[in-house]
């Protein structure tokens, strides 16, 4: 630390001052509000490497890459230990404004609007935790009022048209729907089912894991998203015998391609037998299906 003292005073009350300014600073070193001279962009890679990567799922920590280029171009260039409340609520507002969605050049969705601000609270909040800066600035801001509105869910009625229309469909989709909607599991869950975790005796399936997709891992296996979402369900026997079906044809279509067929015991999967990434041809032609029998057959 550095300190000049006024033209004005004298050399006795200089001296008197500078023992006071050192027992300051060694009181803001104590308290880690004295740091390194490092900027926002510079800790925040120093984040992803020590605690995002090897703490995060690897979808959360992919969504985290997201942000950076839009947090690192209105606060990355500021240093950690000068960053104020106001410059978030800055950014945070200007998240709201029109043009903040390049794409669409609306405002950013609340939802997204959040995200923004959890990976800056998320980079402070190790900051903090490692003596870097004294306090989070990002407990004081408010974020912008986010508008519920009401989820389109289909009545018992409309949900028995769409399964009854689905009997015109191929096999994999008329599977994938009726056990959906059936059991409620999630899309990652879904595509994580293995034909072990199926007890055909018993009219059982199992929830063990789930498989995910991201641009640097491609398809991978995961745990489920928490602990209690490892679960046991019992299937009624019609939404099983769909499930046989689909064993069959796939035991079917595997004889068939030989050596060309992969080996991945899941239940929904590309014509060669290898794991449906969660972006992939299936996926757009369930939820064009979806959406335009949802369109055109459900009113």
């Amino acid at each position: 630390m550095s300190w000049r003292p006024p033209a004005s005073m004298t050399e006795k009350q200089a001296e008197k001052e500078v023992q006071k300014q050192a027992i300051l600073f060694e009181d803001q070193c104590m308290k880690g509000q004295v740091t390194a001279n490092i900027k926002f962009q510079d800790f925040a890679e120093q984040w992803f490497e020590e605690y995002a990567k090897p703490n995060l799922r690897n979808t959360t920590y992919e969504r985290m890459l997201q942000f950076r280029k839009r947090v690192y171009s209105a606060i990355g260039h500021l240093r950690m230990d000068k960053i104020t409340p106001r410059q978030i609520q800055a950014f945070v507002n200007s998240l709201s404004k029109d043009g903040a969605n390049e794409r669409t050049g609306n405002p950013l969705a609340p939802k997204t609007i959040r995200h923004n601000l959890s990976f800056v609270f998320d980079v402070f909040a190790y900051a903090v935790k490692m003596g870097v800066v004294s306090d989070n600035p990002c407990a004081k801001v408010t974020l912008p009022k986010n508008e519920q509105t009401e989820k389109k869910i289909y009545t018992p009625e409309q949900v028995q048209k769409f399964l009854t229309l689905l009997n015109d469909e191929p096999l994999k989709y008329r599977t994938f729907f009726n056990l959906m909607i059936y059991s409620g599991f999630r899309r990652g869950e879904m595509l994580g089912l293995e034909w072990k975790d199926v007890d055909f005796e018993n009219n059982i399936i199992s929830i063990r894991r789930t498989s995910n997709y991201t641009a640097q891992k491609g398809v991978y296996t995961d745990t489920t998203k928490t602990k209690r979402s490892k679960r046991v369900l019992k299937i009624s026997p019609y939404i099983m015998n769909i499930l046989k079906e689909l064993k069959d044809e796939q035991d079917e279509e595997a004889l068939r391609l030989g050596d060309k067929w992969v080996e991945s015991d899941r239940l929904f999967v590309k014509w060669n037998g290898e794991p449906i990434p969660k972006r992939s041809a299936f996926f757009h032609r369930i939820t064009g299906f979806k959406t335009s029998m949802s369109a055109a057959k459900l009113q």
